[in-house]
């Protein structure tokens, strides 16, 4: 192998060692949630993300009739003020700040798709920011807008979002210790 093809696979390498150092840290406080998400699985081709709150919608989505008609382009989230909420899915963010007084944050994914989280009190994110899913966009002001965007076409969520399910699993009646509850899986559909 020539020298200078040597030297640059070295330096790729040491690179490569270095990003995975970065990410293995960045993403050590998410692994609970990754390994939600790696147990879980789902089919290929299928979306099917963790909402990002918990808490009940309180308004689903509408279509409106026209482009400037009413409607709900989105999920309505009840959430008590300062919820965190987290990014559904890894992506860069395309928007971040406020419009008619609210603070919005747009993601935008590997498959194009535009997530819009909105009714936010706070966001440290910036537009240019890399996001991975499980990270806080922000906390919410007491509400949370969830929009999904396909190209300039609003999309209802609801079908992209999944839950997590816990297994049913028996528990001894002797009195000897259970064991610890198997994690959870992210059911969807």
């Amino acid at each position: 192998m020539h020298r200078s093809c040597a030297r640059s696979l070295s330096m790729a390498s040491k690179l490569s060692m270095r990003l995975s150092k970065v990410l293995s840290k960045t993403l050590l406080g998410l692994s609970p949630l990754l390994a939600v998400f790696s147990v879980a699985g789902t089919a290929l081709g299928e979306t099917c993300w963790l909402p990002p709150v918990d808490a009940p919608v309180v308004d689903p989505f509408r279509p409106p009739a026209c482009t400037w008609c009413a409607g709900n382009r989105g999920l309505e989230y009840g959430t008590p003020s300062g919820t965190i909420v987290r990014a559904v899915a890894a992506g860069e963010v395309t928007f971040s700040g406020t419009v008619a007084g609210e603070r919005y944050v747009v993601v935008r994914h590997a498959d194009g798709r535009r997530a819009t989280y909105g009714g936010l009190e706070s966001s440290s994110l910036r537009t240019g920011d890399a996001v991975v899913a499980g990270v806080s966009v922000g906390i919410t002001a007491g509400h949370l807008h969830f929009g999904l965007r396909d190209g300039d076409t609003y999309v209802d969520p609801a079908p992209f979002l999944g839950r997590l399910v816990g297994r049913p699993r028996l528990v001894p009646d002797d009195g000897t210790a259970a064991r610890p509850a198997p994690p959870p899986r992210l059911r969807c559909g």
